[in-house]
Protein backbone atom coordinates (compact mmCIF):
# COMPACT_ATOMS: atom_id res chain seq x y z
CA UNK A 1 0.00 0.00 0.00
CA UNK A 2 1.31 3.47 -0.89
CA UNK A 3 2.02 6.31 1.48
CA UNK A 4 -0.98 8.40 2.50
CA UNK A 5 -1.14 11.78 0.81
CA UNK A 6 -2.28 13.57 3.94
CA UNK A 7 -3.39 13.05 7.55
CA UNK A 8 -7.09 12.95 8.38
CA UNK A 9 -8.51 14.60 11.50
CA UNK A 10 -8.54 12.20 14.42
CA UNK A 11 -11.58 11.46 16.54
CA UNK A 12 -11.23 12.38 20.21
CA UNK A 13 -10.08 9.99 22.90
CA UNK A 14 -12.50 10.27 25.81
CA UNK A 15 -10.96 10.11 29.31
CA UNK A 16 -12.33 7.47 31.66
CA UNK A 17 -13.01 8.66 35.21
CA UNK A 18 -10.35 7.54 37.66
CA UNK A 19 -8.22 5.82 35.02
CA UNK A 20 -5.29 6.54 32.74
CA UNK A 21 -7.03 4.70 29.91
CA UNK A 22 -8.98 6.52 27.22
CA UNK A 23 -11.93 5.45 25.05
CA UNK A 24 -11.44 5.93 21.28
CA UNK A 25 -14.55 7.09 19.45
CA UNK A 26 -15.45 5.24 16.27
CA UNK A 27 -19.06 6.04 15.35
CA UNK A 28 -21.69 8.31 16.89
CA UNK A 29 -25.37 7.35 16.66
CA UNK A 30 -28.02 9.77 17.95
CA UNK A 31 -31.61 8.99 18.92
CA UNK A 32 -34.22 11.52 17.83
CA UNK A 33 -37.26 12.61 19.87
CA UNK A 34 -36.68 10.31 22.82
CA UNK A 35 -38.38 12.64 25.33
CA UNK A 36 -42.06 13.37 24.68
CA UNK A 37 -41.88 16.93 26.05
CA UNK A 38 -39.02 17.81 23.69
CA UNK A 39 -40.87 16.35 20.71
CA UNK A 40 -43.89 18.46 21.65
CA UNK A 41 -41.89 21.68 21.99
CA UNK A 42 -40.52 21.10 18.48
CA UNK A 43 -44.03 20.57 17.11
CA UNK A 44 -43.60 16.83 16.54
CA UNK A 45 -45.47 13.75 17.61
CA UNK A 46 -43.59 10.86 19.19
CA UNK A 47 -43.30 7.72 17.11
CA UNK A 48 -43.69 4.97 19.71
CA UNK A 49 -43.30 2.10 17.23
CA UNK A 50 -39.49 2.28 17.20
CA UNK A 51 -36.62 4.70 17.82
CA UNK A 52 -35.12 6.60 14.89
CA UNK A 53 -31.56 7.80 14.43
CA UNK A 54 -29.16 10.17 12.78
CA UNK A 55 -25.36 10.03 12.83
CA UNK A 56 -22.60 12.52 13.57
CA UNK A 57 -18.98 12.23 12.44
CA UNK A 58 -16.62 11.31 15.27
CA UNK A 59 -13.95 13.63 13.85
CA UNK A 60 -16.32 16.58 14.45
CA UNK A 61 -16.53 15.86 18.19
CA UNK A 62 -14.59 17.75 20.88
CA UNK A 63 -13.97 17.13 24.56
CA UNK A 64 -15.54 19.02 27.43
CA UNK A 65 -14.02 22.40 28.21
CA UNK A 66 -13.53 23.29 24.55
CA UNK A 67 -13.78 26.88 23.36
CA UNK A 68 -15.13 26.85 19.80
CA UNK A 69 -16.31 29.53 17.36
CA UNK A 70 -19.98 30.17 16.77
CA UNK A 71 -20.63 28.02 13.68
CA UNK A 72 -21.12 29.37 10.16
CA UNK A 73 -24.39 29.31 8.27
CA UNK A 74 -26.79 29.61 11.21
CA UNK A 75 -28.62 32.25 13.19
CA UNK A 76 -30.30 29.78 15.55
CA UNK A 77 -27.68 27.58 17.24
CA UNK A 78 -29.16 25.27 19.90
CA UNK A 79 -27.85 23.15 22.78
CA UNK A 80 -29.19 19.65 23.52
CA UNK A 81 -28.07 17.89 26.70
CA UNK A 82 -27.88 14.08 26.41
CA UNK A 83 -26.78 10.85 28.05
CA UNK A 84 -24.05 9.13 26.01
CA UNK A 85 -23.71 5.35 26.10
CA UNK A 86 -20.33 3.85 25.17
CA UNK A 87 -20.33 0.34 23.73
CA UNK A 88 -17.62 -1.97 25.06
CA UNK A 89 -18.35 -5.34 23.44
CA UNK A 90 -19.66 -6.40 20.01
CA UNK A 91 -23.42 -6.91 19.77
CA UNK A 92 -25.66 -7.79 16.84
CA UNK A 93 -29.40 -8.56 17.01
CA UNK A 94 -29.03 -8.66 20.75
CA UNK A 95 -31.28 -9.28 23.75
CA UNK A 96 -31.82 -6.80 26.57
CA UNK A 97 -29.59 -8.81 28.87
CA UNK A 98 -26.75 -8.91 26.36
CA UNK A 99 -27.33 -5.23 25.54
CA UNK A 100 -26.73 -4.29 29.17
CA UNK A 101 -23.59 -6.43 29.28
CA UNK A 102 -22.23 -4.71 26.14
CA UNK A 103 -22.08 -1.25 27.75
CA UNK A 104 -18.62 0.01 28.64
CA UNK A 105 -19.78 3.19 30.33
CA UNK A 106 -21.82 6.36 30.36
CA UNK A 107 -21.13 10.06 29.97
CA UNK A 108 -22.60 13.48 29.47
CA UNK A 109 -22.75 14.93 25.97
CA UNK A 110 -23.95 17.98 24.07
CA UNK A 111 -25.60 17.56 20.68
CA UNK A 112 -25.21 21.07 19.27
CA UNK A 113 -27.61 21.86 16.44
CA UNK A 114 -28.00 24.47 13.71
CA UNK A 115 -31.74 24.46 14.32
CA UNK A 116 -32.71 26.75 11.46
CA UNK A 117 -30.91 24.48 8.98
CA UNK A 118 -32.33 21.33 10.52
CA UNK A 119 -35.90 22.65 10.29
CA UNK A 120 -35.39 23.97 6.75
CA UNK A 121 -34.10 20.64 5.49
CA UNK A 122 -36.73 18.65 7.37
CA UNK A 123 -39.51 20.72 5.81
CA UNK A 124 -38.11 19.86 2.38
CA UNK A 125 -37.86 16.17 3.37
CA UNK A 126 -34.08 16.31 3.09
CA UNK A 127 -31.44 14.82 5.43
CA UNK A 128 -30.54 16.79 8.56
CA UNK A 129 -26.76 16.71 8.05
CA UNK A 130 -26.25 20.47 7.74
CA UNK A 131 -28.15 21.04 10.95
CA UNK A 132 -26.67 18.20 12.98
CA UNK A 133 -23.28 17.04 11.74
CA UNK A 134 -21.26 20.21 12.16
CA UNK A 135 -17.68 20.82 13.21
CA UNK A 136 -17.37 20.94 17.02
CA UNK A 137 -21.01 19.89 17.16
CA UNK A 138 -20.67 17.02 19.64
CA UNK A 139 -19.12 17.70 23.05
CA UNK A 140 -18.10 14.76 25.23
CA UNK A 141 -17.38 14.56 28.96
CA UNK A 142 -15.28 11.81 30.63
CA UNK A 143 -16.91 8.41 30.79
CA UNK A 144 -17.79 6.48 33.93
CA UNK A 145 -17.63 2.71 33.67
CA UNK A 146 -21.05 1.04 33.81
CA UNK A 147 -20.15 -0.76 37.03
CA UNK A 148 -19.30 2.55 38.69
CA UNK A 149 -22.69 4.23 38.15
CA UNK A 150 -26.14 3.27 39.41
CA UNK A 151 -27.96 4.42 36.28
CA UNK A 152 -29.59 4.87 34.00
CA UNK A 153 -32.65 5.00 36.20
CA UNK A 154 -34.29 8.22 37.34
CA UNK A 155 -31.19 10.44 37.54
CA UNK A 156 -31.57 14.17 37.06
CA UNK A 157 -30.39 15.56 33.72
CA UNK A 158 -29.90 19.31 33.42
CA UNK A 159 -28.25 22.10 31.45
CA UNK A 160 -27.31 25.69 32.27
CA UNK A 161 -26.40 28.62 30.05
CA UNK A 162 -24.33 31.25 31.86
CA UNK A 163 -25.48 29.75 35.17
CA UNK A 164 -29.20 29.82 34.33
CA UNK A 165 -31.00 26.48 34.19
CA UNK A 166 -32.54 25.81 30.77
CA UNK A 167 -33.14 22.04 30.76
CA UNK A 168 -34.16 19.87 33.70
CA UNK A 169 -35.70 16.40 33.62
CA UNK A 170 -34.96 12.82 34.66
CA UNK A 171 -33.67 9.89 32.63
CA UNK A 172 -36.89 8.07 33.52
CA UNK A 173 -38.62 10.34 31.00
CA UNK A 174 -36.86 8.68 28.05
CA UNK A 175 -39.37 6.95 25.80
CA UNK A 176 -36.88 4.27 24.76
CA UNK A 177 -34.58 2.90 27.44
CA UNK A 178 -30.87 2.34 26.84
CA UNK A 179 -31.46 -1.41 26.51
CA UNK A 180 -34.35 -0.82 24.08
CA UNK A 181 -32.13 1.39 21.93
CA UNK A 182 -29.20 -1.04 21.82
CA UNK A 183 -31.51 -3.94 20.98
CA UNK A 184 -33.16 -2.02 18.16
CA UNK A 185 -30.03 -0.40 16.73
CA UNK A 186 -28.15 -3.72 16.78
CA UNK A 187 -30.74 -5.06 14.38
CA UNK A 188 -29.29 -2.74 11.73
CA UNK A 189 -25.59 -2.48 12.68
CA UNK A 190 -22.93 -4.70 14.15
CA UNK A 191 -22.31 -2.49 17.18
CA UNK A 192 -18.73 -2.59 18.42
CA UNK A 193 -16.37 -0.99 20.94
CA UNK A 194 -15.91 2.66 20.07
CA UNK A 195 -19.57 3.20 19.18
CA UNK A 196 -21.28 6.00 21.10
CA UNK A 197 -25.05 6.35 21.32
CA UNK A 198 -26.51 9.72 22.30
CA UNK A 199 -29.93 8.96 23.74
CA UNK A 200 -31.91 12.15 23.09
CA UNK A 201 -32.58 15.42 24.87
CA UNK A 202 -35.32 16.60 27.24
CA UNK A 203 -37.43 19.72 26.77
CA UNK A 204 -35.97 23.19 27.14
CA UNK A 205 -33.68 23.43 24.13
CA UNK A 206 -32.86 26.92 22.96
CA UNK A 207 -30.48 29.24 21.19
CA UNK A 208 -27.06 30.37 22.38
CA UNK A 209 -24.79 33.17 21.24
CA UNK A 210 -21.09 33.90 21.04
CA UNK A 211 -19.76 34.42 24.55
CA UNK A 212 -22.17 31.97 26.18
CA UNK A 213 -20.93 29.23 28.52
CA UNK A 214 -22.91 25.99 28.45
CA UNK A 215 -22.71 23.46 31.26
CA UNK A 216 -24.74 20.29 31.63
CA UNK A 217 -24.80 17.26 33.83
CA UNK A 218 -26.40 14.00 34.88
CA UNK A 219 -26.39 12.94 38.53
CA UNK A 220 -23.37 10.74 39.22
CA UNK A 221 -21.51 11.54 35.98
CA UNK A 222 -18.84 14.11 35.11
CA UNK A 223 -20.39 17.31 33.70
CA UNK A 224 -19.88 18.62 30.18
CA UNK A 225 -18.94 22.23 29.32
CA UNK A 226 -18.63 24.32 26.17
CA UNK A 227 -17.80 27.99 25.60
CA UNK A 228 -18.76 29.74 22.37
CA UNK A 229 -16.30 32.24 20.94
CA UNK A 230 -16.98 34.76 18.17
CA UNK A 231 -17.74 33.47 14.70
CA UNK A 232 -14.79 33.12 12.36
Amino acid sequence: MGQSLFELPEAPLIPVAGEAAVYPVGRIFCVGRNYAAHAAEMGNEVDREAPFYFTKAAANAVLTGAVVPYPPGTENFHYEMELAVAIGAPVFRTTKEAAAASIFGYGCALDMTRRDLQIRERQKQRPWDLGKDLENGTVLAPLTRAAGWDGPEGQRIWLEVNGETRQEATLAEMIWSVADIICHLSGFYHLRPGDLILTGTPAGVGAVQAGDRIRGGIAGLAPVELTLAAAE
